[in-house]
């Protein structure tokens, strides 16, 4: 094999997605930052030809920005509840633990993504974190805010990552209908929060049966699409969920 000095001179083959890492609390190591992601995410980036790379937080803004030009696609992965201060709302009692470093990260990434319109693949607490980085709101609670609302929030326990636990419809002439080429499909579910109002310029691109959205996306840009569901822990089981990852990393290519 080649040295990585040498490799790292030729033209680029794999598109490189970073991916906002989250802080692990408590720390192991008191006074010292450790992070953490699910490995399923690099995972299914790389079987679809990606090359993921962690963002970490907390970096001076000149060397995060010097590490996001570099980048062809950003991944918001799942996680903790994203502080409803950054959509203007107080915090509700059953608001869950933030994460207010990981919050200045990724919002601050996601809005310089969506102005260079770079692509962008939310992924459950992703696609909050995308609604609030453009504008849009949450449920800070869906059984105390919106008590008529089917059960979304599920342990890996009780039903592994790979099962599906209720049904999506998603909208008819949507960027996410094109890619999956069904009207309705089956997803696991692991929230407890969701989109409330879609930001300005995003459409609801999936919903589930109770009306609580599970898709949104920005058709003005090039790829902007957030799920409220887990593919990264079903595309080895589910083409639907590598299709979706495909398409992403098809469209971060020159």
């Amino acid at each position: 094999m080649d040295s990585p000095i040498r490799a790292a001179t030729r033209p680029r083959t794999h598109p490189l997605i970073g991916i906002p890492a989250a802080s692990l609390e408590p720390s192991p190591n008191p006074g010292a930052l450790y992070f953490q992601f699910s490995g399923n995410y690099p995972a299914a980036l790389a079987a679809c030809g990606a090359l993921p790379v962690v963002i970490p937080l907390g970096l001076p803004e000149d060397l995060l920005a010097a590490l996001f030009e570099r980048l062809d696609g950003l991944l918001l992965a799942g996680g903790v509840d994203v502080a409803p201060e950054e959509y203007g709302e107080t915090a509700h009692p059953k608001l869950g633990r933030v994460d207010a470093l990981r919050d200045a990260t990724e919002l601050t990434v996601a809005r310089w993504a969506l102005a260079a319109d770079l692509p962008i693949l939310g992924i459950c607490r992703g696609i909050q974190t995308l609604n609030v980085a453009a504008g849009g709101s949450l449920y800070q609670d869906l059984a105390a805010q919106l008590p008529n609302a089917g059960r979304h929030t599920f342990t890996p326990s009780e039903s592994p990552w790979e099962r599906p636990t209720h049904h999506v419809d998603v909208t008819a002439g949507s960027r996410l209908a094109d890619i999956l080429g069904v009207a309705r499909l089956a997803v696991n579910s692991f929230h407890h929060q969701a989109v409330k109002q879609p930001a300005p310029g995003f459409i609801p691109a999936a919903r589930a049966d109770d009306g609580v959205v599970e898709g949104i996306e920005d058709p003005g840009r090039r790829f902007v699409v957030g799920v409220q569901w887990h593919p990264e822990g079903m595309f080895r089981s589910d083409p639907l969920a590598r299709q979706l990852f495909a398409a992403f990393v098809d469209a971060t290519k020159p």
